[in-house]
């Protein structure tokens, strides 16, 4: 079972990283800019504004302050909106077991963050939350794996098959592949599914 990186791994809930854009196919060469056009209005409609999403981080800072405070933690929360997401950040003091082993904590703690959204909202939540700056490492690190493992294919003009990966994992791996010129594709299984990098 395969996907392109074209088509990006869906993140689930779990794991932070639950949805990516899809591309519509266009109709007849005549109906083409209606159709366009009738697609972005849609895409309009159903894209969070900036004051919703704003609003997201709001609700999450507060449940997140609350939380820090019943555990006596120290720390800072820093606020932002990127692209389509509310992106929340806990930063300073000693947070690093709220990030647990590989992200596990930091993820369950994610989805309780996107539940008290939901509950005061009324609306799924794609809010992502950092922890002690763990996540834009790991963003880095597989950026930086993607990015090599596109080399090494170019060099020896064979596939290369990664280790298996969240779906969040492989969407950065995905976008650093396709952003080295080269494309690939995810196979398996959850949770041994595994992005597979193919030569031009």
């Amino acid at each position: 079972m395969t996907d392109t990186a074209q088509t990006a791994d869906t993140d689930t809930a779990a794991t932070g990283a639950d949805e990516t854009d899809e591309t519509a196919a266009t109709g007849t060469v005549a109906g083409e800019s209606a159709a366009t056009a009738a697609s972005e209005a849609a895409a309009d409609s159903k894209r969070p504004a900036t004051t919703d999403l704003e609003q997201e981080g709001e609700v999450a800072a507060d449940y997140l302050e609350e939380l820090l405070d019943i555990t006596d933690l120290d720390g800072d929360i820093d606020m932002d909106v990127e692209g389509e997401r509310a992106m929340v950040s806990l930063v300073g003091g000693n947070l690093d077991h709220l990030v647990g082993a590989n992200g596990q904590v930091l993820d369950a703690l994610q989805e309780l963050t996107r539940l008290a959204v939901l509950r005061e909202t009324g609306h799924r939540s794609r809010l992502m939350l950092d922890v002690a700056g763990w996540r834009a490492g790991k963003r880095q690190a597989l950026t930086e794996t993607g990015t090599a493992a596109a080399e090494q294919v170019k060099e020896s003009g064979e596939r290369l098959r990664l280790d298996p990966m969240t779906p969040f994992e492989r969407k950065i791996v995905h976008d650093a592949v396709a952003a080295a010129g080269l494309t690939s594709e995810s196979e398996g299984e959850e949770p041994n599914r595994r992005v597979v990098v193919l030569p031009a």
